[in-house]
């Protein structure tokens, strides 16, 4: 007889006789995506139109005997109960991966955002410190306008000195 250790007078003697299942959650998750994005397609549709016109077809025909579910079709609403009980978890779990990986992207571009905006600031800082060095770095036009008025008080000077020796020779 095998006998069951308790932890505590608290916790049940009996072990719960339910197999765990492991599966792999993407994959799953991958499974969910795929049925929920087939059954949101016409194709979807159209073979599902297809399937009940054959079930009632046969159903009310009875071609060769094959009349398993009269008038009401109870199998059929049996069916499609089924089909919506799974299907409406299967596209539950596929919209809230979708919510997952939405949120992720929207992390990850208000991310960029700040980091470009980050950017956008210090570049700007660097402009605005580059333009006012400019304004104390001396231009060509203005180094031209300089040496040009240089230039002109030393032909004054020369051309004065000229006629300042001159006058001294003539006397």
């Amino acid at each position: 007889m095998a006998r069951t250790e308790r932890r505590s007078l608290s916790e049940p003697g009996r072990r719960s006789h339910i197999p765990k299942v492991s599966m792999d959650a993407d994959a799953f998750g991958a499974f969910a995506e795929a049925a929920a994005r087939f059954m949101g397609t016409g194709k979807f549709i159209v073979y599902m139109t297809v399937f009940v016109v054959v079930w009632i077809t046969l159903n009310v025909v009875g071609i060769y005997g094959w009349s398993w579910d009269p008038y009401p079709f109870i199998l059929l609403n049996l069916f499609f109960s089924t089909q919506a009980s799974y299907a409406a978890p299967l596209i539950l779990l596929a919209t809230n991966r979708q919510e997952v990986r939405d949120k992720l992207s929207l992390d990850e571009d208000r991310r960029v955002a700040a980091q470009t905006r980050a950017d956008m600031d210090f570049l700007a800082r660097e402009i605005a410190s580059i333009r006012m060095s400019v304004g104390e770095i001396a231009t060509r036009d203005f180094v031209r306008s300089e040496l040009r008025s240089e230039l002109r008080e030393l032909a004054e000077r020369l051309e004065s000195s000229r006629l300042e020796s001159s006058a001294d020779r003539n006397d």
